[in-house]
């Protein structure tokens, strides 16, 4: 039997846009938002690809913004278990498993391992969570080896496999790969994609 293609699907900015410490006052939000994602974001990559922990980021973040690290703690993994994504999206995502094997590729944290994908029953609706901090892999580093990584172990053929992400450099590595692409825009969100393309 040949093995189904892949259905790589992203996570941030694709099933789901909310971010973590969300139910910070704004202008604490904002602060951490400047401290961890602006610039050239090292302390964040590094987190990603498994050099940092969930704890040691918001101790960090709790003495930049004055507060008890027991207290963002708390609110950090609330946050992390509570991202919407819609039940249509999920359902949508799951009947693709008939014809693909359906993958959430995320370059992400430990907390959304530890935290998300058990609160928000991922496992479920997914055959696979790659998440890029126990890989110690981005999606685009080494030139998509994570891609080459999967869809070996699945013994899929990477020219029928299919990625669905909000990130042009993503998207530009996998096609590079000879992998079909989807960028994930305002105006063309992930429904439009699995509607029409997968």
């Amino acid at each position: 039997m040949t093995p189904k293609p892949i259905l790589f699907i992203d996570f941030d900015g694709t099933i789901s846009s909310q971010r973590y410490w969300r139910s910070l006052p704004p202008d604490v939000y904002n602060k951490v938002q400047k401290l961890l994602f602006s610039g050239e974001k090292i302390l964040v990559n590094e987190w990603m690809r498994g050099e940092h922990t969930a704890e040691e980021i918001n101790r960090l973040v709790a003495g930049e913004i004055g507060m008890p690290f027991g207290e963002l703690w708390n609110l950090f993994v609330q946050d992390c278990r509570t991202f919407s994504i819609l039940p249509s999206v999920l359902k949508a995502i799951s009947s693709r498993r008939n014809s693909h094997s359906v993958i959430l590729i995320t370059d992400n944290m430990d907390s959304f391992t530890r935290f998300t994908v058990p609160s928000l029953g991922l496992e479920k609706y997914f055959d696979g969570v790659s998440n890029s901090f126990y890989e110690r892999l981005r999606k685009a580093d080494n030139g998509g080896e994570l891609f080459r990584r999967h869809t070996q172990a699945y013994g899929a053929s990477l020219g029928k496999s299919v990625l669905v992400d909000n990130s042009p450099v993503n998207c530009a590595v996998f096609e590079a790969l000879g992998g079909i692409a989807h960028h994930v825009t305002p105006e063309r969100d992930i429904m439009y994609y699995l509607e029409h393309f997968v």
